[in-house]
């Protein structure tokens, strides 16, 4: 791996380091999901043997349990070597930039960084592949396998649902925002934001915020791209749109195409 103008490229990846400290809820998932994808694309192009500078997990080779007819073998997934690429990779320059980690914004980020590659920790499982005579599993060749990351980032999904709001004063480690609740710890999987959103809704110009009036939107779903949601409960506009395209081609013989001019009529729904 090498640097090249706030850049890192390695192996086939490029990746650029950009820190922001907004210190919003949004900014904490983005920080996590970060991080666990760079531990994850790392990780895996080791045990895929893209990259010189690492492998498979060699630390779990010759072991297991034999009385249980199981050892371990195969590639394991080298997430030693995922997680130190990215602590270098995106601590250090959070860091360098503040000159300390003992202020609030950073610490945020320096956490959230680390709950992102805890997460991938975390959701590790053990893959087994049974070996015996007439496809009995009288021994097992297990390894250690990262999820999916659609798996991970379902988990740092429900985490930014229960993110907690810390003070951005530093004092000997981070605190929650509400004093009735600062005995209750702090995971090392949550993730943690010092200020409230904006009000992601309505236009603001200063903030880069677009808002969502006009955008078009899905009347029956009840999911991010529903009305109900991405309106914002402000209702929306329903407008008929006429389409015309060429159908029912038919090649004829010798040599040109006949095709049919179709209109349908689509409604479209936009948020007011």
């Amino acid at each position: 791996s090498y640097s090249l103008a706030g850049k890192v490229i390695w192996g086939s990846y490029e990746v650029t380091s950009v820190p922001c400290f907004v210190g919003t809820k949004e900014a904490a998932f983005i920080y996590a999901v970060t991080s666990a994808g760079l531990v994850h694309a790392v990780t895996r192009s080791c045990s895929a043997g893209n990259v010189t500078e690492c492998s498979c997990d060699a630390s779990l080779r010759h072991g297991g349990s034999a009385s249980e007819g199981w050892h371990w073998g195969g590639c394991s997934d080298d997430i030693h070597y995922g997680m130190a690429f990215s602590r270098k990779f995106l601590d250090v320059p959070i860091k360098n930039l503040t000159g300390k980690s003992e202020s609030g914004l950073a610490a945020m980020n320096l956490h959230n960084n680390e709950a992102g590659r805890q997460a991938v920790v975390k959701l590790m499982s053990v893959d087994c592949r049974c070996h015996g005579v007439s496809g009995s599993c009288a021994v097992k060749t297990c390894w250690k396998t990262m999820s999916s990351f659609e798996k991970i980032g379902r988990f740092l999904k429900d985490k930014y649902e229960n993110s907690i709001q810390i003070s951005d004063k530093l004092k000997k480690k981070l605190r929650r925002k509400e004093k009735s609740q600062r005995k209750i710890p702090i995971g090392k999987e949550d993730l943690l934001y010092v200020n409230k959103s904006p009000n992601y809704c309505v236009e603001d110009q200063n903030l880069g915020i677009a808002g969502t009036q006009g955008r078009e939107c899905n009347r029956t779903s009840e999911g991010p791209d529903g009305c109900n949601l991405l309106c914002c409960g402000r209702g929306y506009n329903t407008h008929v749109v006429r389409h015309v395209e060429r159908c029912e081609c038919k090649f004829i013989w010798c040599c040109y195409v006949r095709c049919r001019r179709c209109e349908t009529m689509t409604d479209v729904h936009t948020c007011k």
